[in-house]
């Protein structure tokens, strides 16, 4: 049964991103009213995420060990909101933040780089199939393991992606004005995105030293759809669903360069923003 329930899950986040990466693909080539143009205009924003994970299996390969953990289940961490955890910005990179810069090559076009700050940190004490084998680490663990019941507990797994889940990725997304109050617009706007994974991941594993450095892991792909509120033409609001699937083959566990891990699961954000839209070049008439 748990396992059709994740089947289902998966399914599901699969549907819902097909759908967000199709919504461009529907659209038409112009802006349902272009009283604001873009085209040479940047944009920046700075927000924040709150994130949930399907659950996901981990493979954990060494030189002493090879074993598979399933159905593995993994929370964001989100700072307890404060004026002064949110919006100074001395402690700016400690919440979950998203971080992007954009380019409008077109009215209703954009493309734009930015990095997803999530935090990703498996939950401790859960009890997870195993499958393979462990020998010689010189605890209580070691034996060979067929889907049998194991607890992770701290002495043997504490794993996180805290500094973060760091997806850096480009995009491409469209933007349509919906609703003209004169100096208030509501927009639309819908992408799809790619990107590598360059986490600082916190690592204890079977009672090795801690591994906690940041190290290229794999790759991922996103869609986002939004609700943009913009005032006087070039300050925004903006709320955002998105969702996307991370693969991560490479992920260090301890200072050793022959232990690692792996892991894929899809990832659901929303997303609060604020930012601003500028030009770089010669302004088009009534821009």
């Amino acid at each position: 049964m748990k396992a059709i329930f994740h089947s289902k899950i998966h399914k599901i986040a699969s549907i819902s991103l097909l759908l967000l990466i199709s919504i461009p693909g529907f659209a038409q080539d112009q802006t349902l009213f272009p009283s604001n143009p873009h085209k040479g205009k940047m944009y920046v924003f700075w927000g924040w995420n709150f994130d949930w994970f399907s659950h996901s299996d981990i493979n954990f390969t060494g030189d002493q060990y090879n074993f598979d953990l399933k159905d593995v289940v993994a929370k964001d961490r989100r700072l307890k909101f404060t004026l002064g955890g949110y919006l100074n910005p001395g402690v700016a990179t400690i919440p979950q933040y998203n971080f992007r810069i954009g380019y409008f090559f077109k009215d209703n076009y954009s493309v734009s780089i930015g990095t997803d700050h999530m935090k990703y940190v498996v939950v401790t004490d859960q009890i997870v199939p195993i499958t393979g084998y462990i020998n010689g680490s010189n605890t209580k663990y070691d034996g060979v393991y067929e889907n049998e019941d194991i607890a992770l507990s701290d002495d043997f797994l504490h794993l996180e992606h805290t500094d973060g889940l760091n997806y850096v990725n480009a995009d491409i997304r469209r933007f349509d004005e919906l609703i003209n109050w004169g100096k208030v617009q509501v927009n639309l706007t819908e992408g799809i995105g790619a990107g590598i994974l360059y986490p600082r991941t916190n690592s204890t594993l079977l009672m090795n030293e801690r591994y906690d450095e940041f190290h290229v892991a794999g790759y991922g792909f996103s869609g986002v759809v939004a609700l943009n509120l913009t005032f006087f033409k070039n300050f925004f609001l903006q709320s955002e669903f998105k969702t996307g699937y991370i693969n991560m083959p490479d992920i260090r566990t301890t200072m050793s360069s022959s232990d690692k891990a792996s892991q894929d699961f899809i990832f659901y954000q929303v997303n609060i923003l604020f930012g601003a839209t500028f030009h770089i070049g010669k302004q088009k008439d009534g821009a």
